[in-house]
């Protein structure tokens, strides 16, 4: 029996082990605010910069740059350590840039040798007053963004819109891979119904969809708590949040259209079909229209999925797990309500 159920113990320490890892491994040391937040050429100024789980005042000289592009970087002329959240730093900007823009952003780089390198984009934006790359060119001078201490630790990498809610990726993302699969395996049952004609497969369907729509609705809860704190309200009529509502209410229909048919094989060959179609939906609801269109949520209308930085190795360590686990909850559920309906079938025959 235990070499039987062997995937319920995986899905349950999986699952232990995500909410551990998930909730208490600490955020890189970031950058939350600047000041000022803008300034024009010509000035010289004092930026104020506002860490994020930072340690300035344990480490060595702190330098500071702010980065135009790959070949354009102003180093700060002095940096003034005023805690372990606070640094000051001073800058000279030139009275002309190498670019034929009005206003030009610039990403804020600190480094030191204990929190290592971190950024803040579009951190300051400087207004040209004359416009002139030739002379901007002349004026610029270089100071290359080189020699970042780099050393891997176990967090999690620190961005400025998600914060602490980055956490949220090892619920409400692999909420949706599992009702993806979920919802997979609803409309293979059903599928097997219509080939075999036995109940036993459609009972599964049906407690399979229940368990996708469950998940479905795990994910749309979450996602709305996650946009409340990036986007400001839990609702925004984002196309991703308005074409899953409209998936998950053409699933919530298939349990409309059982309750209408009292006879078993009839229900039966009627959810099959219905399941089917709800399913060729889901894909071109969730996954193609957001993607056709402008879209707040990553992946969707040009805003890309999470990358590189954003889903990086210490996360993948967590994210992947968390699919793995959640998946085979939602496995497990299904097979207990198809156990239960099971039971209560055989009662009433009785």
């Amino acid at each position: 029996m235990a070499r039987k159920n062997w995937w319920k113990a995986l899905s349950v320490l999986l699952l232990l082990y995500v909410f551990i890892a998930g909730l208490t491994v600490p955020l890189t040391p970031g950058i939350t605010t600047v000041s000022p937040s803008s300034v024009r050429t010509g000035e010289s100024f004092t930026l104020e910069a506002t860490g994020y789980n930072s340690r300035y005042t344990q480490g060595g000289p702190i330098r500071a740059w702010l980065k135009m592009d790959d070949e354009h970087a102003l180093a700060a002329e002095s940096v003034e350590v005023a805690g372990d959240r606070k640094v000051k730093a001073f800058f000279r900007m030139p009275e002309y840039l190498p670019v034929d823009r009005k206003v030009q952003d610039f990403t804020l780089v600190l480094d030191s040798e204990v929190d290592g390198a971190s950024i803040l984009p579009s951190a300051v934006f400087v207004t040209q007053d004359s416009i002139d790359p030739e002379m901007g060119q002349k004026a610029w001078t270089n100071s290359p963004v080189a020699q970042l201490h780099e050393h891997w630790t176990m967090t999690y990498p620190f961005r400025n819109i998600l914060g602490e809610t980055i956490r949220n990726t090892y619920f409400h993302v692999p909420m949706w891979f599992a009702m993806l699969f979920i919802f997979i395996a609803s409309v293979v049952y059903s599928v097997r119904y219509l080939r075999k004609g036995d109940l036993g497969n459609d009972n599964k369907a049906e407690a399979y969809t229940r368990v996708g729509i469950l998940f479905g609705l795990m994910g749309l809860g979450t996602g709305a708590i996650w946009a409340k704190n990036t986007w400001g309200a839990y609702w925004s009529g984002d196309v991703k949040q308005n074409m899953t509502a409209i998936a998950l209410l053409i699933y919530f229909a298939y349990f409309v259209l059982r309750a209408v048919f009292e006879d078993p094989e009839k229900k039966a060959r009627i959810s099959a079909v219905y399941n089917i179609f709800a399913f060729s939906t889901l894909i071109p609801l969730i996954y193609v229209i957001p993607r056709l269109t402008d879209s707040l949520h990553p992946g969707s209308g040009g805003n890309p999925a999470f990358g590189s930085q954003d889903l990086d190795n210490t996360m993948r360590m967590v994210f992947y797990p968390a699919v793995i686990g959640w998946t085979l909850l939602g496995f497990w559920i299904a097979n207990l309500l198809y156990r239960m309906e099971k039971i209560q079938l055989w009662l009433m025959e009785r």
